[in-house]
C-alpha cells in the first residue's frame, strides 16, 4: 500500500497485502484527511486564519490541531501516557498552549501545517501497517475527560483518530462554506 499527496492509501505494484482490518483503518482515516485537505484548497494563508462564524476556529488551526492530535496519538501507540506532557490543564499557560495550537500563527503558513500534517499522516499510515499488535494497550494519561486507570488499545486510539478528523473535516467544511461557499460534499 503506497500514499498519495493527501494521504489517500492507495493500492500499488510491490506494496504488501495488508489484512482487512488494518486496510479499512487506513482508507477511513485517509477519506477524512482527504476531506480536511479539500477543504483548505486554494486559500491563502490570510483566509486560513479567519473566524467566518462566531466560533473561534479558523481553517489553518484545524488543519494544525488535527495534524498535532494525530502525532500526539500515533506516539500514545508506541510509547503509552509518556506521549502526553504532564499538564496543568487549569493553568493559564495550558490554555494559551491549547489556543496557540488551535490559530494559524502569524509566522505559520497553510503550506507549512499542511506539509507537517503530510508528513504525521505518513508516519501513522506506517505505523497503522506495521505494529506487531492493534489489542497492545496502554494507560491513558491523566487528564479530566480520563478515567483513572483507563487504558486504550491501539486500534480505540485508531477509531478515535477517525472520528476526530472526520468530525474536524466537518467543521472545516462549515467555515469554508460560509467564508466563500464552496462545499466539501453536496
Amino acid at each position: 500500500m503506497t500514499t498519495d499527496t493527501i494521504s489517500r492509501p492507495v493500492s500499488g505494484p510491490g506494496t504488501a497485502p495488508l489484512d482487512r482490518e488494518r486496510t479499512d483503518l487506513l482508507e477511513s482515516l485517509g477519506r477524512h484527511r482527504y476531506f480536511l485537505r479539500y477543504t483548505v484548497q486554494g486559500l491563502t494563508d490570510d483566509q486560513a486564519r479567519l473566524r467566518p462564524t462566531v466560533s473561534e476556529l479558523c481553517l489553518g488551526g484545524i488543519v494544525k490541531h488535527v495534524a498535532a492530535t494525530e502525532a500526539a496519538w500515533a506516539d500514545f501507540m508506541v510509547h503509552g501516557a509518556a506521549a502526553f506532557p504532564t499538564a496543568d490543564w487549569s493553568s493559564p499557560q495550558m490554555a494559551e498552549r491549547w489556543a496557540a495550537e488551535h490559530d494559524l500563527l502569524p509566522e505559520e503558513t497553510l503550506a507549512g501545517v499542511l506539509a507537517e500534517y503530510a508528513a504525521v499522516a505518513a508516519r501513522t499510515d506506517e505505523l497503522v501497517r506495521t505494529l506487531p499488535d492493534l489489542d497492545a494497550d496502554h494507560l491513558l494519561p491523566e487528564a479530566p475527560w480520563f478515567t483513572p486507570g483507563a487504558r486504550q488499545s491501539a486500534r480505540r486510539t485508531l477509531l478515535h483518530l477517525i472520528a476526530e478528523t472526520a468530525q474536524h473535516a466537518g467543521h472545516a467544511d462549515v467555515l469554508r462554506e460560509t467564508l466563500d461557499g464552496q462545499k466539501t460534499m453536496g
